[in-house]
């Protein structure tokens, strides 16, 4: 009888070792779906409502059994709100840590340098999943650059941590600003800034043009920035003709062809390089610029070299049949 005893205690001994063994194997072996999956984990939601979730999903192979083996191996830790990429044959204990590490699929949506305020409005209602309305940002309030987002996620927290971005970045280099700037607040930094962004596309260029029209404004020059004229008609957007001539002589709060200084506030969102540049200005004693015919431009100190410039400019354009 003791012999018998001893066999029946060695078979539930062993009964139990590969019932253990088979409850921590199934936590780490690998799942059933044979293709990487996207799932969106409501907020609010709980690990029972989360595991049925990733057995319709078809990411594991049992509700009941993911729930007691996270209840044991988990470490108590809640799952978090979001959209999650659970990749192919991913194990129980391996979805469980991306549901808890909250790390969640992110999207981008970029704001180029430059960009007015109406086409970042139009960027962001074009996010199809982003969630909720907002108005048109201020100008000049957004910081150009690519940030994330996850999908559900309201336009007015990404617009907010946009216009954050700026205003993070604006008081830094308004306190390393050099003492040749021009400007005299943040807000008139960014207002030319966001009027050199538009005037040349060629990064080492801004500085000097920069330079330029600091030494405009201190001379009493008019600014006479092209872009000025057409951001009261379009808001920023492309005219998409040439500019008229009324329209030059047009006084508004935006036009420097028509009012000396500048225009009351800014004509884009400038990005960090603009703004260095006005709060940096290269020294020079320019005061004029014109297109070179090779995507950037000629400047000059005096309206002598200025115009000389402008004949060789016009030149250029009636060979390529521009004129």
């Amino acid at each position: 009888m003791r012999r018998i005893g001893y066999v029946i205690l060695a078979v539930c001994v062993a009964a139990l070792v590969f019932v253990a063994f088979q409850f921590v194997h199934g936590w780490k072996a690998d799942g059933p779906s044979g293709v990487d999956k996207t799932i969106v984990i409501a907020e609010g939601a709980t690990l029972t409502s989360a595991a049925v979730q990733l057995k319709r999903e078809g990411l594991i192979r049992s509700a009941d059994a993911f729930l007691t083996r996270a209840k044991v191996f988990g470490a108590g830790k809640p799952i978090k709100a979001g959209e999650y990429e659970i990749p192919k044959h991913a194990s129980n204990a391996e979805i469980l840590k991306i549901l808890q590490g909250g790390i969640a699929l992110s999207r981008l949506v970029t704001i180029p340098e430059g960009m007015p305020s109406i086409l970042v409005y139009e960027r962001l209602m074009a996010q199809d999943e982003l969630t909720g309305s907002i108005p048109v940002p201020q100008e000049g309030s957004v910081l150009p650059d690519s940030y994330a987002f996850e999908k559900g996620e309201t336009r007015a927290a990404v617009l907010k941590r946009m216009q954050g971005a700026m205003t993070k970045a604006l008081a830094k280099l308004w306190a390393d600003r050099s003492k040749t700037t021009v400007v005299k607040t943040p807000k008139e930094a960014v207002i030319l800034a966001s009027i050199v962004e538009k005037e040349t596309a060629v990064p080492t260029e801004r500085p000097i043009v920069a330079g330029v029209y600091g030494n405009r404004l201190r001379t009493g020059m008019m600014l006479q920035a092209d872009p000025t004229i057409i951001y009261p008609i379009t808001k920023g957007k492309p005219l998409g003709r040439r500019i008229r001539k009324s329209e030059i002589a047009a006084v508004n709060d935006y036009n420097t062809y028509a009012m000396t200084g500048m225009p009351k506030g800014p004509i884009a969102n400038p990005g960090r390089l603009s703004i260095v540049a006005v709060l940096n200005p290269a020294p020079t004693k320019a005061l004029y610029f014109v297109a070179d015919g090779k995507g950037g431009h000629i400047f000059a100190d005096t309206l002598q070299q200025h115009n000389e410039n402008v004949r060789r400019w016009f030149e250029i354009r009636r060979e390529r049949g521009e004129l």
